[in-house]
């Protein structure tokens, strides 16, 4: 039986992670799977992207995050809700991270920077990075983890790949996704 430090869990980003890659299964292997579905995967994003902000957009509780400020953002802010259309300087900006953020799961090694980043991923989120103007609710990000998870697996399972492969990557995929959504639920208990 392996043991657990439980306090250093909620207090190490690389710690967590190791502990929940080895529970769940996301290795090596699982990372060079996703990794080799990138010429696959990486042609489809720009699709993914617009679909993941047309439902963000259909949905008020979803969309009123986009109306503050964007940390980072320097451009003009849409007036209220009803202004935001997916063309919306503020959400091509917000488009332009979730691309990257699609882009860094198929073509980054899984080592303590990606761990910083996954972590970073689900801090900015929240009053604890990014705009304090904005915090978007954990029932919010798990709808989008969700929408994200639905889109990636569609995207393996219509992709070329034999059925063995195919199953391999969407388990792959699934694993890393659910070590993402540890990583931002970890944020909302602070």
């Amino acid at each position: 039986m392996q043991t657990i430090d439980e306090v250093r869990l909620e207090t190490d980003p690389q710690y967590r992670y190791e502990y929940l890659a080895d529970f769940i299964g996301f290795g090596p292997a699982e990372a060079a799977l996703i990794q080799a579905f990138a010429p696959h995967l990486g042609p489809r994003i720009g699709e993914l992207v617009e679909k993941t902000y047309i439902k963000l957009l259909n949905y008020d509780a979803t969309a009123r995050h986009f109306v503050p400020r964007q940390h980072g953002y320097e451009g003009d802010l849409p007036g209220s809700v009803a202004d935001l259309t997916a063309t919306h300087p503020q959400i091509r900006f917000r488009k332009d991270h979730l691309n990257r953020y699609f882009m860094q799961l198929i073509g980054r090694s899984y080592d303590a920077k990606m761990v910083q980043y996954l972590d970073m991923v689900g801090r900015m989120h929240t009053v604890h990075a990014g705009s304090k103007a904005i915090v978007v609710p954990l029932v919010q990000m798990n709808a989008l983890m969700g929408l994200l998870s639905d889109a990636i697996m569609e995207a393996v399972a219509t992709s070329p790949l034999d059925s063995v492969k195919s199953l391999q990557t969407q388990r792959a995929f699934n694993k890393l996704l659910w070590i993402q959504n540890d990583f931002i639920t970890r944020h909302y208990q602070a």
